[in-house]
This record gives C-alpha cells, structure tokens and sequence, in this order.
C-alpha cells in the first residue's frame, strides 16, 4: 500500500470528511485508515493514563490500583500460614504501612517514565482485527494487553527497580526484615517485590488505559470519537 496515500486518506478522515470519506476507500485502506485511527486512539489514552498515574501519590491515592504487598502463599496452616499472620500483624500495627506508601511511590515513578515504552509498543501493533477492536469500548488496550503484555512487562521492571531503589523502598524492606526475619523467610525478598509491584502497576496502568479509550471514545466532539460512532452507528 502506498504510504502517501495512506497518509493523505487518514488527513482526509480525520479532518472532517469522517465516515464518508472512510467509506470511500477501497477495503484495504479502508482498515488500515481505521487501525491508525485506533493506534492513535491508543496513543493518547497511554499518555493520559500514565500522566494521571505519574503524579505524586496517584497511586496509593485509588484504592482500585494500589500496589500492595505481594501474597506469601495460599496455606492456612503451618509454617506458611504463621508468616501470613505475622504479615497481617505487622500491617495492623504500621510495621510495613510506610514500605507500603514507597511501593506506591516506586510505581508512579516508573509510570511517569513510561511513555516511550508503551508507545514504542503501539507503534509496532498489528491491528488485525480492526472490526473486534473498534466495536469494544476498551478494545484497543486490551489488544495492546494481549499482544504487548510481556514485552511491556520486561521493560516496565527497570523502571520499577530504579523507582524502588530511589524512593528508599528497598532499604525500608531491608529495615523491616531486620526486625522480622520471617518476612525474608517467607520469600519477601527484593526480587519478589520488583516483580509484584511491576505486575501490579501494569495493571493499573492498563485499567487507567482503558478507562481513558473510553472516555476519548465517547466524545462525539472529537474526531476519533465521532468517526468510530459513526461506524459502529451508535
């Protein structure tokens, strides 16, 4: 496909000519117009979302994406069972509350130096199933989610590590562990908490992602929003 055409086809759709103008295009140019429409679409919801999640306390302050501790286990019994309760005893009496904050911190740290990342990977989507996607109402992030989660997974930790080690969450655990060696026998360990945090800031992202290709999408006004609707005729 030419790219000049391609190019001036989009500038035509995006410009005001909408749903007609799309419709005009021969099936091929047709779905790629729209898949870089929605890799646009896509683009923006990332920066907003990592935006918002980037400021100071943004995380700790969303009980929906709050980095936690991870999990020590299932068991109820037993060894693995006492180190839960004392994880839980510790938590109740601000053993860890402030490891807890700096986790949060490390998280926002590493989103607010995320935008390469995510979109160096929107750049490399394929956007295949243009239909699927353009029908859900977060259907871009999660064809990103599915098909970006582990590249993007790899390249998120770094950042997670270094915000972990600037913010002091590392010493705080070394701290902690000092005072209850259990934690670190329980596989609190430095490594497993790079992991936790990195999977669960992931996962807030992703939410904060969706949440904003919703938004972006119902906006009539703009032109994504209004050129989507008119194709899906809602």
């Amino acid at each position: 496909m030419d790219q000049l055409q391609l190019l001036h086809a989009r500038r035509a759709v995006l410009g005001g000519l909408g749903f007609a103008a799309l419709l005009g295009l021969a099936p091929p140019l047709r779905a790629a117009v729209l898949g870089g429409t929605l890799a646009d679409l896509l683009g923006k919801a990332s920066d907003c979302a990592l935006d918002k999640l980037g400021q100071q306390g943004a995380f700790y302050a969303d009980p929906a994406v709050r980095i936690a501790l991870p999990l020590i286990g299932k068991a109820t019994g037993g060894l693995a069972g006492t180190l839960l309760s004392v994880l839980d005893k510790g938590q109740q009496l601000g053993l860890t509350d402030n490891l807890v904050r700096k986790l949060n911190d490390a998280a926002g740290a590493a989103a607010k130096e995320a935008k390469p990342i995510f979109r160096d990977a929107i750049g490399k989507l394929s956007l295949s199933d243009v239909p699927n996607i353009a029908a859900q109402r977060d259907g871009a992030t999660q064809y990103l989610r599915t098909s970006a989660g582990t590249a993007l997974t790899a390249r998120l930790r770094p950042l997670v590590d270094k915000g972990l080690a600037n913010v002091g969450a590392l010493r705080e655990l070394d701290r902690i562990s000092a005072k209850s060696p259990l934690l670190r026998t329980a596989g609190l360990t430095r490594d497993r908490l790079g992991a936790s945090v990195t999977t669960q800031a992931l996962n807030g992202i992703f939410s904060y992602i969706g949440s904003e290709e919703g938004r972006l999408r119902d906006n009539p006004a703009g032109a994504v929003g209004g050129l989507l609707k008119g194709i899906l005729g809602n």
